[in-house]
């Protein structure tokens, strides 16, 4: 994959557009659902600010270091909580968990309908040899080239977010999701495993590890869904 500004400034736009998407939607689903605690830190906003202020290294530096090194990004951002609500009602932290994902979820079938929308109505084509950044391709150097390239890395990250977030294995939210299906007598040693750093960093290579294997044809499929 080429590196350019252009590039560099598309993928970082929709990137943190989704992150702080998926951290609002943790936010706000906290709050309806009793916990006020990342309202009361300014997370339930669209508002990159806070957020980035929250964790500069996850939302900055590391996904423009990533870009710069592989072409596309990766980061994190986190919407606080109170542990006491969490432990206290396990189902409603499970829902909060699961709203993040449901975030990015929702990008990608936004994304998309305005691809199909594009393709039916021939503003937009899809190319023969697709890749993150060109799912779909406008032939015009005009807006619509620069909305093709948008939808294409929202499509494409979003389903890569989803997935990764969705892993049932600590410290991310898929973890937190099945939380929701324990029993009483398991909440100790989930909350156990959940506390313990060095579960946690296993949590994320082993995570890591899987995922390479499966993305691509994850990926593949999806990118089918854009043909049919």
């Amino acid at each position: 994959m080429e590196l350019s500004l252009f590039g560099l400034l598309s993928w970082y736009l929709i990137f943190l557009f989704s992150l702080v998407a998926h951290e609002a939607a943790h936010a706000f689903a906290a709050l309806k659902l009793g916990d006020s605690t990342a309202h009361q830190g300014g997370q339930v906003t669209l508002d990159p600010y806070p957020h980035i202020k929250r964790e500069v290294m996850g939302t900055v530096v590391i996904p423009l270091l990533a870009y710069i090194r592989t072409g596309w990004m990766i980061g994190w951002a986190s919407a606080p909580f109170n542990t006491e609500w969490a432990n206290k009602h396990p189902r409603r932290h499970a829902l909060m968990a699961l709203a993040g994902p449901a975030s990015n979820l929702c990008i990608v079938l936004s994304a998309l309908i305005f691809m199909k929308i594009g393709i039916y109505s021939g503003a937009l084509t899809t190319p023969v040899y697709p890749d993150a950044e060109h799912l779909v391709v406008s032939e015009s150097a005009n807006w619509l080239y620069v909305a093709a390239r948008f939808l294409s890395i929202a499509f494409y990250l979003n389903i890569i977010l989803f997935l990764f977030n969705l892993c049932p294995l600590p410290p991310f939210d898929g973890w937190f999701v099945i939380k929701g299906i324990f029993t009483d007598n398991l909440m100790g040693m989930h909350k156990d495993i959940s506390s313990n750093t060095v579960l946690r960093w296993g949590g994320i290579i082993v995570a890591w590890a899987l995922f390479s294997n499966i993305i691509r044809p994850i990926i593949h499929i999806s990118e089918r869904l854009i043909n049919i």
